[in-house]
């Protein structure tokens, strides 16, 4: 392992004790509340996501139905269940541990499909799983805030569908449109896509980080170590109990991926969407910088151990 290789998480947790110490300093500039850029930021990104989609991200639906079907109960179980169990146990106030119910329920980030390319798992399950998860986001994620989390917080089911919506469905949409009508350009826009990707997410977790420097001055550490214990049984679960199916190690692997990383720019952006930043927030801003951390020693582990055929 190369510290080379943790660039990006390392920058991320700077950001994160830059906006906690100095909470004011990136809360807003010039009157303008700097959260107020948090959902068009992750529209483009979104948008992005859309102007590449390709049929082959669909392929392996039609190849290994029951793969992509477990991936999928998987991803919308464990992390859900497992968030709402760690938040009842370390007793939580009631918008801290909403916010680890709502990262739980987010749909797989992108940066599963890099961590499956370099544990040499299943990359086109991966990428598969990471795109139907995104599209079933807008019904799932309400649905299980609704139902796990509507004790602790008001949850509008079709409020946060719509919110969704806008930030997920439309942008993918449009995506795909623009991609059709104008390639040349939506290729060129695609190569920068992914520097503006890992900026924009590390601008939401600053700017979370920087709205909740209250709230995690009484919760932090717990928190984080929530937090790590919340990622560590997604890898873990989706690995051993894709194992007990039956399912080759490169197939274990990538859903071990699509399990434990979350889309964590997304559910900041609900949170800011509810009017919650500050609080409901914060786990997805933690869980941004840990998910990659220790995503990449799992990927660097497996990346050393190719799978037996």
């Amino acid at each position: 392992m190369k510290l080379k290789d943790y660039w990006y998480p390392l920058s991320i947790i700077l950001l994160v004790i830059l906006g906690y110490h100095f909470p004011d300093t990136f809360s807003s500039v010039g009157g303008v509340k700097l959260n107020t850029f948090i959902k068009p930021v992750l529209q483009v990104i979104m948008l992005g996501m859309g102007a590449t989609m390709t049929v082959d991200d669909f392929t392996e639906v039609f190849k290994s139905p029951l793969k992509v079907l477990i991936g999928l109960v998987c991803h919308f179980t464990i992390m859900p269940f497992s968030g709402l169990a760690l938040s009842k146990i370390f007793s939580f106030p009631p918008e801290i541990a909403a916010g680890i119910i709502l990262i739980g329920s987010s749909p797989s980030g992108l940066a599963s499909n890099v961590m499956a390319l370099m544990a040499r798992a299943n990359v086109a399950l991966s990428v598969t799983i990471t795109t139907l998860s995104t599209l079933a986001a807008p019904i799932m994620t309400p649905f299980l805030m609704k139902t796990l989390g509507g004790g602790l917080i008001e949850v509008e089911f079709w409020a946060m569908f719509w919110d969704m919506s806008q930030m997920v469905i439309l942008p993918i949409l449009l995506g795909l449109v623009l991609y059709k009508i104008m390639p040349e350009l939506m290729a060129r826009f695609n190569k920068i896509l992914p520097i503006f990707s890992m900026l924009g997410i590390a601008y939401i977790i600053l700017i979370v980080t920087a709205s909740g420097a209250n709230s995690l001055k009484t919760v932090g550490i717990t928190l984080v170590i929530v937090v790590i214990i919340h990622n560590i049984f997604g890898y873990t679960l989706g690995y051993f109990f894709s194992r007990l199916l039956k399912f080759t190690e490169s197939d274990a692997r990538a859903i071990s991926f699509e399990v434990g990383m979350q889309n964590a720019g997304l559910a900041s952006a609900l949170a800011n969407e509810m009017g919650r930043i500050a609080t409901v927030g914060l786990a997805a801003a933690i869980f941004g910088p840990v998910m990659n951390i220790i995503g990449s020693m799992l990927a660097n582990f497996w990346n050393k151990r190719p799978p037996k055929k």
